[in-house]
């Protein structure tokens, strides 16, 4: 619907708006799920969202809908194929990161139970409901993103700096930086 109030960044496209209307900001406690969209945030860094939105059916396909188990048994022969696939965004580091993610990730489990349980544990189990009145108040990061990234980064993950994870965060609902006017806020709100 043209008509409603919608964060701004959502205005880039119909993929963006789509995401943003049904995904984004929407509390989430799938390990797969989860999994994904500390990939995804990952292989964003330093392009736009947009970009990743763009290629995320082809990372599904490579990456085996973000199995964990299946990700972290990848080889090295499999991933350096992955290198020429003009769906992914082909940086080595980020294409062996998500191997080696996968493999953290099974360790994490092991260890909470869930990479749900250990995720959710930095915000205590429950969405931090934002009100911010214009996208300049959103922050990039926050002490709480910090010791997020800080954890997984002893644990030995990688692409995960504050901003990243905050991106996660967002994403995954743990915070609700929907914009107060956006149609989406009340009901993100609605799901905590």
């Amino acid at each position: 619907m043209a008509s409603r109030i919608r964060c701004q960044w959502a205005a880039d496209g119909e993929l963006m708006q789509a995401y943003h209307d049904t995904e984004w900001g929407v509390p989430l406690h799938d390990d797969r799920a989860l999994f994904e969209f500390l990939c995804l945030e990952g292989a964003q860094a330093g392009l736009s969202w947009r970009t990743v939105l763009n290629k995320r059916d082809a990372y599904r396909r490579a990456f085996h809908d973000f199995d964990i188990a299946r990700v972290a048994a990848l080889k090295d022969r499999e991933l350096e194929k992955l290198l020429l696939d003009p769906g992914l965004i082909r940086n080595r580091l980020k294409i062996t990161s998500t191997r080696d993610n996968a493999k953290i990730a099974l360790a994490v489990i092991d260890e909470h139970g869930s990479l749900d349980a250990y995720m959710w544990s930095f915000v205590d189990g429950k969405p931090i409901p934002n009100r911010w009145r214009t996208r300049a108040a959103v922050p990039a990061s926050t002490p709480l993103s910090d010791r997020m990234s800080k954890d997984l980064k002893k644990r030995g993950f990688r692409f995960v700096g504050t901003t990243i994870c905050y991106a996660f965060m967002q994403a995954t609902g743990m915070v609700n930086d929907h914009l107060v006017e956006c149609f989406r806020h009340k009901a993100c709100a609605a799901k905590h």
